[in-house]
Formats: C-alpha cells, sequence, structure tokens
C-alpha cells in the first residue's frame, strides 16, 4: 500500500537513524556483552539479521575490502562508505561500520556515515602520536553531536596489536591511556585487539572501566562468556566469518569438480 507522496506504509515503519542510534546506546550500556557477526554486504547482513539473536549488524572493513579485491584497510573512504550503506539499507537494524582510520578527515567520514544510516563505527588509531589519536577521536564525536545523533565510536588503539617492539606491560599501559583519552572525548567504547588471555583482559578493564572495553574474538581466545564475566562489553568477530563462508565455498567447489552434486536441503538464504 502506497500513500499520496509514494511512501510505503513498510518505509514509514522503518526506524529513524536517532532511534536505531539510542538502541545501540542501550545495548553498548547494558550488562550483557553485545555480540556482533560481522557482515560484508546485503545478503549476509540479511542473513545474520534473520536469527532472533541478533540485536545489531556490524561490517567488516576487511571482509568488505577483499570483496573488491582491496588488502585491508586500503580500500578508499568512498568504497568504505558504499559498502557500510549497503548493508544499512538492507536491514532495520542498528548498523555500526568498520571504518578504517576514519580516512583523511575523520569528522566528515562520520557526518556522510551517518547520512547513510550508520549509527556505530569501530575506528582505528593504527598508533599515530597521542595527542593527533585523541584529536581524531574529538573530531568524530563532534561531527556525530552536531549531526544530532547518540553515534557509539568503538575507538580502537593497536596499542597490543602494533606495538610488539614494547614489552607486554607497556603495551597495556598505552591501551589503557588512549582508552581513557578517547572515553573522555566522546568515544562510547574502546577496542582493543589482542586482548585474548584473562590476565590482559582484567588489566585492561582495570584500567578503562567495567564495560567500556571492546574485543575480537579469534581462534584461541576466551569464549564470549567469559569475556562478559569480565567487563567486557562487546565482541565482534571481523573477518572470519567471511572466511568461513569463503572455506565453505572452496569445499563445496572441490566437490563439485569431484562428484558434481550440489548437497540436497539447502535452504534459500540468497
Amino acid at each position: 500500500m502506497t500513500d499520496a507522496a509514494g511512501t510505503t506504509a513498510a518505509t514509514l515503519a522503518r526506524p529513524t537513524t536517532a532511534d536505531r542510534a539510542l538502541t545501540l546506546k542501550a545495548l553498548c550500556e547494558a550488562p550483557e556483552i553485545l555480540r556482533v557477526v560481522n557482515v560484508w554486504d546485503a545478503v549476509s547482513a540479511r542473513v545474520v539479521a534473520s536469527l532472533p539473536e541478533t540485536k545489531v549488524i556490524a561490517t567488516a572493513g576487511h571482509s568488505i575490502a577483499a570483496s573488491f579485491g582491496y588488502e585491508d584497510g586500503g580500500m578508499p573512504v568512498d568504497l568504505a562508505l558504499a559498502g557500510a550503506r549497503t548493508v544499512a539499507e538492507a536491514v532495520d537494524l542498528p548498523v555500526t561500520a568498520d571504518l578504517d582510520d576514519g580516512y583523511d578527515d575523520p569528522g566528515e567520514t562520520i557526518r556522510r556515515a551517518i547520512g547513510f544510516g550508520i549509527v556505530g563505527a569501530n575506528v582505528e588509531d593504527r598508533l599515530r602520536p597521542f595527542d593527533e589519536s585523541v584529536a581524531r577521536v574529538r573530531a568524530i564525536t563532534k561531527a556525530a553531536e552536531a549531526e544530532g545523533v547518540a553515534f557509539q565510536l568503538n575507538a580502537r588503539t593497536d596499542a597490543l596489536f602494533l606495538g610488539k617492539d614494547r614489552s607486554p606491560e607497556d603495551r597495556i599501559e598505552e591501551a589503557v591511556s588512549r582508552g581513557r583519552a578517547f572515553l573522555d572525548e566522546g568515544a562510547a567504547l574502546v577496542f582493543v585487539p589482542g586482548a585474548l588471555t584473562r590476565e590482559v583482559v582484567e588489566c585492561l578493564v582495570d584500567g578503562i572501566g567495567w564495560g567500556k572495553v571492546s574485543v575480537i574474538g579469534l581462534p584461541g581466545a576466551l569464549p564470549a562468556s567469559e569475556y562478559e564475566k569480565l567487563g567486557v562489553a562487546r565482541i565482534s568477530y571481523g573477518p572470519l566469518p567471511q572466511r568461513v563462508a569463503l572455506l565453505a565455498l572452496r569445499d563445496l567447489a572441490a566437490e563439485l569438480y569431484g562428484e558434481g552434486v550440489v548437497p540436497e536441503g539447502l535452504p534459500p538464504l540468497n
């Protein structure tokens, strides 16, 4: 059914960007850990969104880049935003996007993302100088504030991931220092890749704050339930869901080159 302005009833029922931002904010602040399974296009977003457990959709920049033949961190800003927009338009759930380091003008990148319906983002510091990294977080939160949206910045520090020339203790101290500064500038959470052990997570949560640390679930990492008990707010899975999907595709291709028979019982997910 369409009204006089040509707007469908379904469109009228679609949550606004501001509403979705508030939903994401509530989930980020909830005592339960927020589990997000990363997607990379419209169909992967719809498949994940169809599960009743799914509350939020998160894009994986690595996976979007790979889909277009780019290395992780190497796709242009227009493509990163177009990929996030495709996902946001495919689902009604809040969408948080992986936007690499925010590109040349992180405030403008976030302003454009909000215009596409994105209500949260991962933006990494790549261990830029401390003051520069803090200023870039400030630019993002100020841009979101100007748009009137409770944008949920999952500010990533690569202190553990890239700082491997330093001692573990120094890397944790750097992650905590940056994380506190990012929160002071309005970030919702602090994403610290490489937090794989109980000891490291306890130090990060103690230093950054209970319910303020975000992690990535990798092979050999703690279970999500264990991270939750330690005070972690969010867990995502980066490029790993796409790798699982690609492994299934490769295995199927190998099977088709053998017996050449497609398995029975495939659901129509695409």
